[in-house]
């Protein structure tokens, strides 16, 4: 079951609803002036005393810099663009974070957040209270809008933006009357004309792009109005949804990701993924969870063994991007050097809201040739530092001792360095090197007042240049090598005596592209509707966009156990052929493994059947409902006039679980499925559903249900004469992916062109 933020007594706890509707109304247009008369009010009212905060004993101060600067006028202003990973503005958000984390009462954080939302920066803001919302434990079950709804600038091209800033309804009328006209007639003559000459119908609808999906039903790139509901897998369709919404104007825009006009390189068939919301959105809000600035023991990351655990998210995130590499047939992720040039070029097509764009890199780009070489120096001592550590086999810490690095459990101070975080021993080479890095990527000095928008500087946009992944794997390098001096798992530790996996059977393994709804309402400038000071949500635009996606599917496990036993079960995917179609050696191959699935088993004697949904997977979410959606479901709450579900929104943090298969191919692309059975050594708390506050704000602990590490036992080097035991079962198995658009493109004679197709919606 995936986690979901639940609240206990939805319905009568006015207090919870209305801090939660204050948290979505608060980042309503971010981007414009705060239209709220009450908030704007409070934050005038705002005062600096240093008895409304409880700071901790290692209180750092960025607090007090922050104010002074603000005083002296020399924060970041409004409307310019903020790099999370630029230092001079990250001390900045860092002071804006303390004003509403250690805020005694909830009164004071509403009255800094409002004088906030009149004064700072909007980048800066947004992290500020993000963090706040995701770290304080009073404010368990609280959510803002995803990120991608809060800024849909840093994930929608600027043709999108532009369109969707001058959306105007009455504008919109004329355009469908004209275009219509426009159409038909285009409509008619190609068609008469290429059946002439060509033998065939509609020529020109061939060479349209999958994405390009409105072309191939007729539609224009403008506005048309959404008669029924957004689309989304999990939508409501009952009565009381459709009520909530009936007074709300939707609108649509379709989205591309087809790069028509810049298609730089192969890289660029990958767009689908490598921008897609929320892969983007994941590495966020991790980056969130476990924020390389926030002390673990004060914030309890060190009970998630946060080092070892940044090292496994970076590690799945890698091979997840490398199966979809082999899916497209291209090879390994390439190797990253500062003094090689870098062969993928990469257009963002971003523009930020105050109408800079985001800077591009060429093909054949050399790093060498740009940025502050300080920080290049910096980051190249880091590395060797680290691998001089690795390979030496112990750290000298600060007052002399030794500490081996030769231990399975030195990973935690490994990945602490490779994270950079303030945990780590090493406060002087390897705090923040992270930042030196991307400062140096995105030609950013850490004293610049104002930056030029770049896609390295911020953890939403990062993930969309291909080179995020070949540097991140310069990365994971250091942690491999360090598995190189820690011995294999035996045998015996592996085995499980007893206990035989027998068979494995997996239902069919479909992926598609299907549309979904994207919510983009704060890019609308049309004028706020207010009745008694009471706002109305009355528009709302959406981003329509073709998204990978995959059919549900199932596993069922036959397990032989001779007695009761408590276990964890595993399961793993990985490709088995590299892109020469040649089978890759495990021990090689052990990085490309994808854990998608663990959980808690009672064996009895005899044969048991293990039944398994992809819905049940522990760590994947569902489609989450939209800032509309969700807005009204609160004021609803509030009103008292529907029974607002227990379970209302799904937690920020997890992983989608549309994109945990690759898009595989039409006849069917080789992978393998793996599974472990071992014994279960946690605890009783982890093995029960828990709040998604806990699953969401780090620090709980139960990010895993036991103590074995992450990646287990994909983790250390493979010797097969050891690794194979009857506790383990391999599968091969084939991702088939289906063109649900492909007869648009073969066939021509659509009842429904010129206008939307809901069969494909029913149907998939």
């Amino acid at each position: 079951m995936a986690a979901v933020a639940c609240v206990n007594g939805v319905k009568g706890n006015k207090d919870f609803w209305h801090k939660q509707k204050f948290l979505f109304e608060i980042v309503y247009r971010i981007e414009e002036p705060l239209m709220f008369e009450e908030y704007i009010k409070l934050g005038k009212t705002f005062t600096f005393d240093k008895t409304d905060y409880e700071f901790p004993s290692n209180y750092n101060g960025y607090l007090e810099k922050y104010y002074d600067a603000y005083k002296h006028g020399v924060t970041l202003p409004k409307g310019e663009f903020f790099g999370a990973v630029a230092y001079n503005q990250f001390e900045q958000m860092y002071g804006l974070f303390e004003f509403f984390y250690y805020a005694k009462t909830w009164e004071t954080f509403q009255r800094n957040v409002c004088w906030a939302r009149l004064h700072a920066n909007e980048g800066m803001f947004v992290q500020a209270l993000t963090l706040t919302v995701i770290h304080r434990d009073d404010f368990q079950g609280l959510v803002l809008p995803t990120i991608y709804e809060i800024f849909p600038h840093h994930f929608f091209n600027r043709k999108f933006v532009y369109n969707a800033e001058k959306f105007d309804f009455d504008v919109w009328r004329k355009n469908i009357m004209y275009e219509k006209k426009y159409k038909d007639i285009m409509y008619k003559d190609y068609a008469q004309y290429f059946q002439q000459y060509n033998n065939y119908n509609y020529f020109y609808t061939k060479d349209w792009k999958m994405w390009q999906w409105w072309k191939l039903m007729g539609l224009g790139e403008y506005w048309y109005a959404e008669e029924r509901f957004m689309i989304r897998d999990n939508v409501d369709k009952n009565s009381k949804y459709l009520d909530m919404l009936k007074n709300v104007r939707m609108f649509w825009m379709p989205v591309d990701y087809s790069r028509a006009i810049d298609h730089n390189n192969q890289e660029s068939d990958l767009s689908y993924f490598t921008e897609d919301l929320e892969w983007n959105s994941f590495w966020y809000y991790f980056n969130m969870d476990y924020a390389p600035f926030l002390d673990g023991e004060a914030f309890g990351l060190n009970k998630d063994r946060r080092g070892e655990y940044y090292v496994y998210v970076v590690r799945q995130i890698l091979a997840r991007y490398y199966v979809e590499r082999l899916s497209h047939g291209y090879g390994e992720i390439p190797e990253f050097s500062f003094f090689e040039e870098i062969k993928t070029g990469y257009n963002p097509q971003l523009i930020h809201s105050n109408g800079v764009g985001y800077s591009y890199r060429k093909n054949y780009y050399e790093l060498t040739t740009h940025g502050n070489f300080d920080y290049l120096h910096k980051v190249l001592d880091f590395f060797k530092r680290v691998e001089d550590i690795v390979t030496e086999g112990y750290y000298v810490t600060s007052d002399g001792d030794k500490i081996s690095m030769r231990k399975p459990e030195a990973i935690e101070l490994l990945g602490n360095m490779l994270q950079g975080n303030v945990d780590n021993y090493d406060k002087y080479f390897a705090t923040f090197w992270y930042m030196f890095a991307h400062m140096y990527i995105g030609n950013v000095d850490a004293t610049s007042d104002l930056i030029y928008p770049n896609i390295f500087l911020n953890y939403e946009t990062m993930m969309r240049d291909p080179m995020f992944y070949m540097f991140y794997k310069k990365i994971t390098n250091v942690f491999n090598r360090f598995h190189h001096f820690i011995e294999p798992y035996t045998h015996e530790e592996l085995s499980l005596p007893g206990v035989t996996i027998e068979n494995a059977e997996i239902s069919d393994l479909i992926t598609y592209f299907d549309l979904y709804d994207y919510d983009v309402t704060n890019l609308l400038n049309d004028k706020m509707n207010f009745v008694n000071d009471t706002f109305i949500w009355d528009t709302t635009l959406l981003a329509r966009q073709m998204r990978l996606n995959h059919k549900d599917f199932d596993f069922n496990i036959t397990i032989n156990s001779q007695r009761n036993q408590n276990v964890v079960i595993r399961a793993y995917y990985g490709p088995k052929y590299n892109e020469f179609g040649k089978v890759i050696p495990l021990n090689e191959n052990r990085e490309n493994f994808i854990e998608i699935d663990e959980f808690y088993f009672e064996l009895k004697p005899g044969v048991n059947t293990v039944q398994r949904s992809s819905k049940d997977f522990f760590w994947l979410t569902q489609d989450r409902k939209t800032y509309t959606e969700l807005y009204k479901y609160i004021v609803a709450a509030m009103e008292d006039t529907n029974e607002v579900p227990k379970y209302f929104v799904e937690p920020p943090c997890g992983f989608p679980d549309r994109l945990v298969l690759p898009r595989g191919w039409k006849e069917g692309m080789p992978m393998q499925f793996f599974f472990l059975v071992y014994p279960f050594n946690g605890n009783d708390e982890a093995t029960s559903y828990y709040d998604a506050a806990y699953y969401c704000g780090a620090g709980s602990g139960v990010r895993r249900i036991d103590n074995k590490p992450y990646g287990y036992p994909f983790d250390r080097e493979i010797n097969e004469h050891e690794f194979f035991a009857p506790n383990m079962f391999f599968k091969d198995v084939n991702i088939y992916h289906e063109d649900i658009f492909e007869k648009y493109s073969d066939q021509h004679d659509n009842k429904n062109y010129g206008k939307f197709d809901y069969s494909y919606y029913y149907k998939y």
